[in-house]
């Protein structure tokens, strides 16, 4: 049976003429940033920046030396998906369609969300440069229930999934210009993954002994991309004591396929402004807004699905609702020693609240985030909430 509740995290499904509810391509998200709104393009400062702007890295503290980060385990969740879960793994345990058709009904065209990753890195921040390397290992499931009300073998899961991994490597430089400082990134990346794009209905839940197997056979593919990002800070030399900041970042240049399955990576142009005022008492303020993919190249894919469960195709299309690409948010520095680090943050994340709490005791690193994802699409609309907790060692 834990392989039966295994394998939903793999299944990938498409019903006729039907969309997944889709949400921008992403390869990390980071539970502080995300705290924060999502909003890093003109703020950067931690390793991970290099999911957002390379130029960050930059903004790294110098005083904190070499930054390990060996374990970053991060996981999040839609706000129902233990509740599906519970749900699922009885119905499986009954050996029933009819249980299984149940829960469809119970949850039909709603969508659930699950990833698990791991960021480790190593980085450094200098009075020539700042660089950082990194190791990323990923997986995400993303499923929806359809039920046809006249056939129950129609009544299925559908989902797209992967699992991922790769090498980032970054570096960023700043140079004194006669219009003010600018830091200039650059970064490199390649990653390897499986992905599941597929159906499994509620009549072959119900009767397949290898869920596994099945999924394999049927469903998985190989796909694999390079990609370079460059990006850009400049630090206004106006409002001194606010220290403005404007970044742009382009990503995934050359447009990361992925041998064209679920989990592509198209190029996206990232803009940002950021403030970082100096505050009493506390040990920092930013205050950034970020307006990403202004090129709108982030795609939905509609498909058409087979009923014989034969064969399936798609057609894409844009996915560039302006408040889907809107993100804002501000993070304060309660406190900042040797030994603990404390930030709050709050924001807006495409139309929605964002709240976390970071903090870093000696050598453990803990956070936690909360987020809403639109994972709508034209006219359609779907928030999906989610929740984020990140556990890591470093220093």
């Amino acid at each position: 049976m834990m392989k039966k509740i295994f394998a939903l995290s793999l299944i990938g499904g498409v019903t006729s003429l039907m969309a997944m509810y889709a949400e921008q391509a992403y390869l990390y998200k980071d539970s502080r940033i995300l705290g924060a709104g999502g909003a890093n393009t003109a703020i950067g400062g931690y390793s991970t920046s290099i999911f957002y702007n390379p130029a960050g890295l930059r903004s790294i503290k110098k005083e904190h030396g070499f930054v390990v980060d060996l374990l970053g385990l991060q996981a999040s969740g839609s706000k129902k998906v233990q509740d599906f879960v519970n749900d699922m793994q009885d119905a499986l345990d009954q050996d029933s369609e009819s249980a299984l058709v149940d829960v469809f009904k119970k949850y039909d065209g709603e969508h659930f969300h699950i990833d698990l990753t791991n960021y480790s890195a190593l980085s450094k921040n200098s009075d020539f440069m700042a660089w950082s390397v990194g190791l990323l290992v990923g997986a995400d499931a993303n499923y929806m229930t359809h039920m046809d009300a006249t056939v129950n073998a129609l009544s299925a899961l559908e989902t797209t999934s992967r699992g991922y991994g790769g090498v980032f490597v970054g570096f960023a430089k700043d140079f004194d210009t006669s219009i003010g400082k600018i830091d200039l990134g650059v970064s490199g990346k390649y990653v390897k993954q499986k992905s599941y794009e597929g159906l499994i209905s509620s009549q072959e839940l119900a009767t397949t002994d290898d869920l596994v197997d099945y999924l394999q056979t049927n469903y998985e593919k190989d796909g694999s991309g390079y990609g370079i990002d460059i990006g850009a800070i400049y630090h206004v030399p106006a409002l001194e004591s606010l220290r403005p900041t404007i970044g742009v970042s382009v990503l995934n240049i050359g447009d990361m396929k992925m041998d064209e399955h679920y989990g592509r990576q198209p190029m996206t142009v990232n803009v940002g402004f950021g403030l970082s005022p100096e505050v009493p008492i506390f040990d920092r303020l930013t205050i950034g807004v970020d307006f990403v993919d202004v090129l709108s190249e982030n795609k939905v894919r509609v498909y058409d699905y087979n009923p014989e469960g034969e064969a399936f195709s798609y057609v894409e299309t844009k996915n560039d609702g302006f408040m889907k690409k809107m993100r804002a948010g501000a993070t304060l520095g309660v406190y900042d020693s040797s030994w603990l680090t404390l930030d709050v943050s709050g924001g807006w994340y495409q139309e929605s609240y964002t709240a976390g709490v970071n903090m870093e005791l000696t050598v453990v690193k803990l956070s936690f985030a909360t987020y809403e994802e639109d994972l709508g699409y034209g006219a359609a609309d779907y928030k999906d909430r989610r929740y984020a907790l990140q556990l890591g060692i470093g220093w």
